[in-house]
């Protein structure tokens, strides 16, 4: 069902485009992009950037980010690393930015139409914080230690140090510093491994400034003075994730694009799957898809606008064109299984895409028979190299799949860029998902 405010929302807007002439924004858009851990962010929003500002109608330009604090995503460094020769992959951004930009839509006779258009780069680890919102801290921890049960010698150190703790621990801080170090050590560990289901998301990428006391706990199931120490800094941290939400520039985020390298968790096997698989329910569970009264209310008495529920969410699985285009469909396929939205509320799309593409497709003789397979250049060689990583199933595997290991996935270096850049950036299927988002405001 819609918010009760909704409509307002829209009788806004509608007015303020109904006076949008040269110098007026009619409109602004803000979408954010978010996912799994290196799943492509910056990638895909220098792609963005470059794409549209080449383009003619509408006309896309750079636009001033006003009194923000927030700093802005710094798309001509990233663009100049594809551009160099031989292209780089742009260094990934560990904090929040914007990319602010203005479309002018000719419509002679009439005036043009302004849009601007806010890209809010989210933090993936800050994504899985979501969650956290409808969960106790002993729900929350037992959650947890399962998943940290099954991840091998890595979480040893910390689960031994779980073990040595008495049944009804006192409220030490020592206790709880070395549990939290412990603890933040086998998250960064289990990153390295490539797993994305890792919680809290501030304990891998922390907010600006110095961490406040209350982030210094640990999941844990005992009782006694450490379990109350710890259950209540684990409130204060989710209550500054729900400010985090309720700030004005996550709360009128109106448009969502989730990304996840959806390849390189088939080749890790079947627990990096798992571990992908569950993140992406978790966190599409997790997002604002419909309008809450509650919230309103709680935002009025604070006298703050509500937070709007998102229009429409994006999930698109990144690195396409590490598989050929006859397996592309599969990919989409697979990724609208693995993030599935609640019915009602926003739009949902999914896609395979490649932000900045890295290869070609061709027909490889392997084993004697023809396979639809790519080749690009691998980072730091020459040559062209040959790739066929397998078949990607349409929907999560069986155990079958996991009998005929997906092979590896090359990293390739990405394809040299026309004219510096100034042209685009060579992709696939960025504008379906651009249009996707934007088609209604464009």
């Amino acid at each position: 069902m819609s918010g009760w405010f909704d409509p307002l929302f829209r009788v806004s807007d509608n007015l303020l485009e109904l006076v949008g002439v040269g110098g007026v924004f009619s409109r602004t858009v803000r979408i954010g992009v978010t996912g799994l851990s290196r799943a492509g962010k910056t990638a895909f929003l220098t792609s963005v950037a470059a794409n549209l500002l080449a383009r003619g109608n509408p006309r896309f330009a750079l636009a001033p980010l006003g009194a923000t604090d927030v700093p802005r995503f710094d798309h001509p460094r990233h663009l100049a690393a594809l551009a160099a020769d031989p292209p780089r992959w742009p260094e990934r951004t560990d904090a929040v930015s914007i990319l602010a930009l203005t479309a002018t839509i000719e419509r002679a006779p009439f005036p043009d139409r302004r849009i601007r258009l806010e890209f809010l780069d989210y933090p993936g680890e800050w994504l899985l914080d979501l969650p956290l919102l409808s969960q106790d801290f002993t729900g929350w921890s037992r959650g947890v230690l399962e998943r940290v049960a099954k991840s091998g010698p890595r979480a040893e150190p910390f689960l031994a140090f779980l073990r040595g703790l008495p049944a009804r621990a006192a409220g030490d801080e020592a206790l709880a510093a070395a549990g939290h170090r412990l603890y933040r050590e086998l998250l960064q560990a289990l990153r390295g491994q490539g797993l994305s289901y890792l919680q809290p998301g501030r304990f891998l990428m922390p907010a600006p400034g110095s961490p406040p006391p209350w982030m210094g706990f640990f999941p844990y199931t005992g009782e006694g003075g450490l379990a109350g120490l710890l259950a209540n800094r684990y409130a204060a941290y989710v209550e500054a994730v729900r400010r985090d939400l309720a700030s004005p520039l996550f709360a009128h985020v109106d448009r969502l694009v989730v990304l996840a390298d959806i390849l390189s968790a088939l080749h890790d096997g079947p627990a990096a799957f798992a571990d992908a698989y569950a993140a992406l329910a978790a966190s599409a569970g997790a997002l604002r898809w419909q309008f809450s009264l509650s919230e309103a209310l709680q935002s009025l008495l604070r006298l703050e606008m509500p937070p709007r529920a998102i229009e429409r969410v994006a999930f698109a699985a990144t690195k396409s064109d590490h598989v050929a285009e006859r397996q592309r469909g599969n990919l989409t396929a697979l990724m609208r299984d693995l993030a599935r939205a609640p019915a009602g509320g926003a739009r949902v799309a999914h896609f395979a895409i490649a932000s900045v593409r890295c290869t070609e497709d061709f027909v490889w003789t392997l084993e004697g028979r023809p396979v639809s397979a790519v080749r690009g250049r691998v980072l730091g060689e020459r040559r062209l190299t040959r790739s066929y990583p397998g078949e990607v199933p349409d929907h999560a595997p069986d155990p079958s799949f996991w009998e005929h290991k997906f092979l590896a996935l090359p990293a390739f270096e990405p394809m040299a860029l026309p004219d510096g850049g100034r042209l685009g950036v060579p992709n696939i299927g960025l504008d379906a998902l651009l249009e996707f988002l934007l088609e209604d405001v464009l």
